[in-house]
This record gives C-alpha cells, structure tokens and sequence, in this order.
C-alpha cells in the first residue's frame, strides 16, 4: 500500500485520517519544516494544503514539484480554499469566448 503524507488544516487532515493517510496539522508558522520533514521520510506522496503554499519558500516548492519521489501536489483544503486558478476559464474569459 502506498505511503501519503498529507500537510495541512485540522479539517481536512481529520477527512485524510479517516482514509488511512499520514495526516500532518500544520500552521503557516511550521509548514515549510513539516514539508522538509516529510520529504526525508521518503513517503510515496506527499499532499500540501493549497492555503500553506505562501508560507513555503518558493524554491522549496519548486524543488518538490519538479523533484521525481516522492510524487507531489498542491491541493484545496476541505472548503475549497487553495485551489489552484483555473487557467482555461481564465483564458476563454480574456478571450470573450464564454
């Protein structure tokens, strides 16, 4: 079975537990040491909470995302929050196409 960490609010973390998932509470204040950390474990996956993504160094997560394992995503938080922008609405809108 594969190994997921997941990083992130206490709501969804909570939904992840349930799943059977690694699941990490983090603040904006630990969030980029908790990702160094789960990257060392060498875990599968590891999933990051869209919403800490500003709290990360950019060259940090840059790296993860480019890095070949363990496999990584940014992810919304159980809201919604943190969802990455949708390029092709964006795009059909500068467009005038929708």
């Amino acid at each position: 079975m594969a190994r997921v960490v997941y990083i992130g609010g206490e709501a969804t973390a909570a939904g992840f537990r349930l799943a059977g998932v690694d699941a990490r509470v983090a603040s904006a204040g630990d969030a980029a040491a908790m990702l160094r950390q789960a990257f060392t474990e060498r875990p599968d996956c590891v999933l990051l909470d869209g919403t800490l993504v500003d709290y990360v160094p950019a060259v940090e997560l840059e790296q993860a995302l480019v890095a070949l394992a363990p496999l990584f995503a940014v992810i919304p938080d159980v809201r919604g929050r943190g969802a990455p922008p949708n390029l092709a609405r964006m795009v059909r809108d500068a467009l005038g196409i929708d």
